[in-house]
């Protein structure tokens, strides 16, 4: 491989992003210095092509700064509000085996009833508000968990997130969850009562007005608790597993180093490390689920009424393997589409090879001197 191959293949890889040496730094800063012509007239000498070469940005995205965070979101609303809106039929079938097991035994039949009853358009039903729902919710847990993790690894220190990174993953997608269930929960509560009482309304138009008269405007927020029970734990393990995950993927299993992987291969362990993350998560927060599903079903339910009508067996055990799939596929692809949108605004993607111990401990002292 020649000079000019290499220095093309590593255009395509902003490999500065995930390492800090000196001898990447000062490539950085070639690039940032070298004037647009000059660079396209040394891949035209080079090569005799009159199209230049791919390379980095000549503005790129500062991380952690206000556009950094405004990226994250936009990624979130794209990875969490398609996906959803995609497995409305699995989610519905889902929760009509949460309420109605009688009926709905099993999956296979749970879809040919719907499928008898309703036709193909009922599998969608409810689509709206799972796709705005989900996007709002989206937005608030890919945005502010990458805030909240910068703003607990400032707090911690170099040296302690390096060592408790993990409690930092917990916190920072702990406190992103709280904020993106408020943006969720009304959609949530119209959701389920349109997809489990036929007849209920059709879709959000209808559906919205009728709750609010039926519940009045607070019962949208019935199942806020519960839907913090059920999300917050899932997406605690969602990132910190995501994280460690992808991490040990990246340490073990490829022994290429992530910053000389293709796009392609980094998306490929994204979507590997989201999907064994998301049965994870399906299996922590199924109980809850069942919870939320029953309460925003009946008018006047409480928690109580939900475990003696279901059993604490069956809080953990009604429509799970449905849902392990439904969240694994699920989680799996959020980060593919999430990652993928990061790295089409020229950001790194998600997770990696942490710094070794003796560089965060380099790193603290060298706080400690400049405090002194």
């Amino acid at each position: 491989m020649d000079l000019t191959e290499k220095s093309s293949r590593q255009s395509l890889i902003p490999s500065f992003l995930y390492g800090s040496s000196s001898a990447k730094t000062f490539g950085l800063e070639q690039m940032l210095h070298a004037s647009p012509s000059a660079a396209f007239n040394t891949n035209v000498e080079a090569t005799g092509l009159v199209i230049p070469s791919p390379t980095e940005p000549s503005k790129k995205i500062e991380m952690y700064s206000p556009a950094f965070y405004a990226a994250c979101t936009a990624g979130g609303i794209f990875s969490c509000g398609l996906t959803h809106m995609a497995v409305t039929p699995l989610d519905l079938v889902k929760c009509n085996m949460q309420i109605d097991p009688t009926k709905y035994k099993s999956i296979s039949s749970g879809f040919g009833i719907l499928f008898k009853e309703q036709g193909v358009r009922g599998f969608f039903k409810g689509w709206v508000p799972t796709l705005l729902g989900y996007s709002g919710q989206g937005a608030c847990k890919f945005g502010f968990y990458e805030f909240f993790k910068k703003y607990y690894s400032d707090l911690a220190g170099p040296e302690f997130t390096a060592k408790y990174k993990t409690l930092i993953y917990l916190a920072g997608s702990a406190s992103a969850e709280v904020i993106a269930d408020v943006a969720l929960c009304p959609f949530e509560a119209v959701k389920v009562r349109v997809q489990t009482q036929p007849g209920f309304a059709r879709g959000l138009s209808d559906g919205l007005p009728k709750f609010v008269k039926s519940e009045g405007a607070l019962g949208l927020y019935k199942g806020i608790v519960p839907l913090w029970g059920r999300q917050i734990p899932y997406t605690m393990m969602k990132f910190a597993s995501f994280e460690a995950i992808v991490e040990n993927i990246y340490k073990y299993a490829i022994p290429t180093p992530k910053d000389e992987c293709s796009k392609s291969l980094q998306l490929g362990v994204s979507f590997a490390g989201g999907y064994v993350a998301g049965v994870f998560c399906a299996i922590v927060s199924h109980p809850a689920d069942n919870l939320v599903s029953f309460l925003n079903n009946a008018k006047g339910a409480t928690v109580g009424d939900a475990v003696k009508k279901i059993g604490v067996l069956g809080l953990f055990t009604r429509g799970l393997p449905l849902r392990i799939v439904m969240i694994g596929t699920l989680t799996g692809a959020q980060w593919g589409i999430y990652d993928a949108f990061k790295v089409f605004v020229g950001l790194p993607t998600t997770g990696g090879v942490t710094p070794p111990p003796a560089a965060a401990a380099a790193a603290g002292a060298a706080s400690e001197l400049a405090k002194v």
